[in-house]
């Protein structure tokens, strides 16, 4: 019983120690690659660098089908539009629908607000959970006096 444990110690401890030595023998990792990896890397920051978007919510107003789904699609966005000449709209298609959508919001609670605005004028008006990308003004992100700041 005693032979067995002092083996199962010595094992143990001649693991360990290669272990350690395998540790201390690898002074410095060098991982090459193919270039277009870094360059494509590199186009994907430049790029993200240039599109100034957040996380945001969308309304929709309408989930259209049949024969003249598509061209109904877009009489709704442009009434919509001519009401609200300072909102978005946009037009997705996820088969067999087309879904009319609407705003940029920057928060859930400002998408319901709007659409308690509107929902008299657009009965099928639904508010989903799904986040899109918007498009940030920076100008009135930044204000340019201490006046235009909001606490």
């Amino acid at each position: 019983m005693i032979k067995r444990f002092l083996l199962l110690y010595l094992a143990i401890g001649f693991i360990g120690c290669n272990s350690l030595f395998a540790q201390r023998s690898l002074h410095k990792i060098e991982i090459t690659g193919d270039v277009a990896v870094t360059e494509l890397v590199e186009k994907h920051i430049e790029f993200n660098d240039r599109l100034k978007t957040c996380p945001g919510y969308r309304i929709q107003i309408a989930s259209l089908s049949g024969n003249n789904a598509k061209s109904n699609a877009f009489a709704l966005r442009d009434n919509f539009l001519r009401e609200h000449p300072d909102m978005t709209a946009y037009i997705t298609f996820d088969e067999p629908n087309f879904r009319v959508k609407i705003g940029d919001f920057k928060t859930r609670l400002d998408a319901y607000i709007y659409l308690q605005y509107i929902k008299s004028n657009y009965p099928g008006v639904i508010m989903r959970d799904n986040v899109y990308p918007i498009r940030l003004d920076l100008d009135t992100l930044i204000p340019e006096t201490d006046e235009d700041a909001m606490y």
